[in-house]
This record gives C-alpha cells, structure tokens and sequence, in this order.
C-alpha cells in the first residue's frame, strides 16, 4: 500500500504559557499542505524492516517513528511483518511536521493494512504517543491547536485558488533556540474566529508567529527571506513551526528570487 504523508503550516504560533512539567502551552491554527514523502508498506515474510531514500534520515532506522508507530499497534493487535519504505522529500527539522506526518500516516496505513477498522480517535490517541505535532495528520483538516498542540478545534478556512511557497534555508532550529528569547502570553485575537473573518492580506500586521521574536535575531537571513516573499507579492509570509522553513501565500504564482543552491523551494496552488 502506497500513501503521501503532507507537511502542514502554522497559521499564527503563539506561546500562551510555561507548564509545570516544562513543556509549553501554544495557540495556532494548523493547516495542511500538499508537500509530500511518499510512505510504502507491504506485508514481509521476515522480520519487519525499515529503509528510506530521498533526504538522508539522521540516526539510527531502528528509531523511526514510522517503525515505532507500528510497533504501537503491533503490541495491541498482534500484527505480522512488514516492509517500510518511506521516501523522504519534505525537510527534516524545517518546522513542517513531515516526520510526524510520516509517523501518522504509518498509523492509517497498518490498520487499513490489517482491517483494523480504527476510527480517528483511536488514531489519534496512538499519534499522541509518538509526538505533539502527530495527531493533526490523522484528520489533516484546519484546526486550532492548543495546550502542547494536541487540542483542536475545527474551523472553516478555505484557501483554494491561492498560491503557496515554501523556502527553508537549511537551517537547523534547536529546541531551546527556540524557546530562549520567547516571553510566553495569550494572544491579542482570537485565533480561530481572526483567520476564518479577516482577509489574509490584513493578516500581516497582527498574525504573528512567536518564534520570530527569538529566532530572527540570530539568524537575519530569515527574516530576509521573509521580506522577499512579500516583496514578490505575498499577501501574508511568516515562518512555521520553530523554523526554519519561511512561507508566503499569494494570489498569483509568484517569481521568487535566486536563492542559494542549499536553499530547498517548493511552490504550489492550494
């Protein structure tokens, strides 16, 4: 069986609060794109193994959160082997979720595989295990995500007809880089309701994602990158996730500027 796992965006990322457990509590609003791997599993008559080409994986396969995602179900459902091949095209560490995209759609994969017939809740509690961003993936649908960024709640957004590009920079964007200049606080807008009511070009002076704060000044380049998506015509650009990947939505296709060989472009209508 053959399926695409996608990335997805942040619409907004706001760090509303400091948990006790030292975790943090996050508002924004998750949206699906078409940037895919593509993730292969077939029945083995040996022991269930994993490989990937595309993108070099770092560390060792046996850790893969595709291998582990079947190792949740195995343990409850008593699954027979099976061959993983996932082909990476979506950047690793980019703020895109691609690995728990991939760990997610392994998920739906083994129970349609094995009839198991899981509906999305029982998924979605699995993809809970394996990490924050993972359950989105099981209904891949806009949402507003909040607490670690497993809360969700629907919202109508409907973005067909525009134009999307992604650039990551090849940056690497550590998790305590990340949070290190971060001062958390609610936002000023209610998330769900500003997206779905106000035009995407008013976006750019109140939809913000809180890791800039932090990240920009250490990497200027990003906000760089940032300018020239609205330079180009972008009607809203902001990083995603905890970087580095920068995006920008258009009306129109757009001409981007040349960037540099290590730079990773990806343009679609939505």
């Amino acid at each position: 069986m053959l399926t695409f796992p996608n990335a997805k965006i942040n619409l907004g990322l706001y760090i509303t609060e400091r948990r006790s457990d030292g975790y943090h509590n996050i508002e924004s609003v998750f949206f699906p794109v078409p940037w895919c791997d593509a993730l292969e599993i077939v029945p083995s008559s040996q022991k269930t193994s994993f490989q990937s080409t595309g993108i070099p994986i770092p560390g060792d396969a046996k850790d893969n959160l595709c291998l582990q995602a079947y190792e949740l179900l195995r343990k409850d459902f008593g699954l027979e082997p099976v061959k993983i091949h996932l082909h990476k095209v979506i950047p690793i560490g980019a703020g895109l979720g691609g690995g728990s995209s991939d760990a997610s759609y392994t998920l739906r994969l083994i129970s349609e595989l094995n009839n198991l017939f899981l509906e999305d809740d029982f998924l979605e509690d699995y993809a809970a295990m394996l990490g924050s961003d993972c359950p989105f993936f099981i209904g891949n649908q806009p949402v507003v995500a909040t607490g670690t960024g497993t809360d969700f709640t629907a919202i109508e957004l409907d973005l067909s007809g525009k134009h999307l590009a992604l650039v990551y920079p090849g940056i690497h964007i550590g998790t305590k880089e990340a949070y290190a200049g971060v001062t958390p606080k609610a936002p000023s807008i209610n998330l769900g309701t500003y997206i779905q009511e106000t035009p995407i070009d008013q976006w750019r002076d109140t939809l913000h994602n809180d890791f800039e704060d932090s990240i920009f000044p250490n990497h200027p380049q990003l906000a760089e990158v940032k300018q020239g998506l609205y330079d180009a015509g972008a009607l809203y650009a902001s990083m995603t996730g905890s970087g580095a990947t920068l995006f920008g939505i258009f009306d129109h296709a757009p001409t981007l500027p040349a960037y540099p060989a290590n730079y990773t472009v990806f343009t679609c209508q939505l």
